[in-house]
């Protein structure tokens, strides 16, 4: 079976604004409200209430006074929620991600529907009480609809993600090149198939805008709170973030589409984001970038074409490896941009040769991981030895798949 999400605009009217804010409501208390009760109980007893007993505490919620307005939301709405926590706290315990955070009224609400949605003459038809709304579908939804997720951005436009399920094998990618990608700040990408070293510019999204954004929000900072004129200036502020976001994300999915398009597969480096944003000078140039962001888009769209994602180690020395004759130097600080062999005498560029090294490595971990791949300059061939580990993300629901990309 072959997974596919579709993100498209939809346009509730008034009457169904009210009716998803109301559900949206609901569907955040309820994760609130049973995040607390899990907390409670792991300090009390030191094991977490699973699915089934935190769906057991609706009914009750449901008739008590102070929350019967949770009766008025669709069912399976609330149990979707519970589904997400238990699959968040999952996450956490398997190391896969942090500890489940409270979710707040001022942030991007959403909700998920597991069933019984159609598309009905071009529109989304959700259940309960919301009924037919108005979307704008850019491309056909194949296969049978598994669950839709509807979400409001901060600047107040709403859109359904559509997965669907479509029958039919997973495509195998038995030819085409294959990438080494170094990731950096001065260029987004390095990257070279083994005949030329391509170099991508960092696009710098957020600086761009940051004058601007500064401005609107020394203005926001202003306004009283609560008041209607700091609400509204809220979404202003919000639709410059989205701004920033969208051509991020418009960037890093066309990179991501070029690469995968001819390739079996792309090597990128492990890097630990997390701590490098941790060198303060360097916190906003990084954050900017969306590494990881990127890394996910080339994770589902190489697996959604059959294709593989190769992560090597971060601790790989491959800005300090000579790609010619392999000889390892001691220290290279990040100024030092071009450098010379001392063992061969070879000039290197920096990123360029940290590439090379990159897609070295990567091919090798495709040899020890028993994949035939056909590679430029011979035959990648399985051979016996460790397991690599080879990354194959989850799909985005962002956008669309790269093979459906036209």
């Amino acid at each position: 079976m072959l997974h596919k999400v579709v993100q498209v605009r939809i346009y509730p009217t008034k009457s169904q604004q009210v009716q998803l804010a109301r559900t949206f409501g609901c569907s955040r208390w309820w994760w609130n409200y049973a995040l607390n009760k899990s907390i409670e109980t792991y300090e009390k007893t030191g094991k977490g209430l699973g699915r089934s007993a935190l769906n057991a505490l609706l009914p009750a919620l449901k008739k008590a006074e102070e929350t019967s307005w949770l009766a008025d939301c669709y069912s399976q709405v609330l149990q979707a929620t519970t589904l997400n926590l238990t699959a968040a706290y999952k996450n956490f315990f398997a190391k896969r991600a942090g500890f489940p955070k409270f979710k707040s009224k001022h942030g991007k609400q959403s909700i998920q529907y597991p069933q019984n949605v159609k598309i009905v003459d071009g529109n989304v038809q959700l259940p309960g009480n919301i009924g037919i709304v108005k979307a704008k579908i850019h491309r056909p939804i194949e296969g049978k609809i598994k669950t839709v997720t509807v979400s409001k951005t901060p600047s107040g436009k709403y859109f359904a993600s559509i997965l669907t399920e479509i029958e039919g094998q997973k495509p195998t990618t038995a030819s085409g090149k294959i990438y080494g990608i170094d990731l950096g700040i001065k260029h987004f990408a390095v990257v070279t198939d083994g005949e030329k070293v391509s170099k991508y510019d960092n696009p710098k999204h957020l600086a761009k805008h940051e004058k601007n954004l500064k401005r609107k929000q020394q203005k926001l900072a202003r306004k009283q709170k609560g008041s209607n004129s700091r609400n509204k200036y809220r979404k202003i502020v919000a639709k410059v973030y989205e701004r920033v976001s969208n051509s991020r994300q418009d960037f890093l999915h066309k990179l991501s589409y070029k690469l995968v398009s001819d390739s079996q597969a792309v090597i990128v480096e492990n890097l630990h984001v997390k701590g490098m944003v941790r060198n303060h000078s360097l916190t906003k140039a990084i954050s900017d970038c969306g590494w990881g962001i990127f890394t996910n888009f080339l994770a589902y769209k190489l697996e959604h074409c059959g294709s593989k994602l190769v992560e090597i180690d971060r601790w790989f020395p491959s800005s300090k490896l000579c790609s010619n004759c392999f000889y390892q130097v001691g220290e290279m600080p990040l100024d030092v941009r071009e450098w010379t062999c001392p063992h061969c005498g070879t000039h290197h560029d920096r990123d360029g040769n940290a590439a090379i090294n990159i897609r070295a490595e990567g091919m090798r971990m495709l040899k020890t991981d028993g994949s035939a791949v056909s590679a430029v300059g011979g035959e990648v061939r399985p051979k016996l030895g460790l397991l690599s580990k080879l990354r194959h993300s989850p799909m985005s629901t962002e956008a669309p798949s790269a093979c459906a990309v036209g």
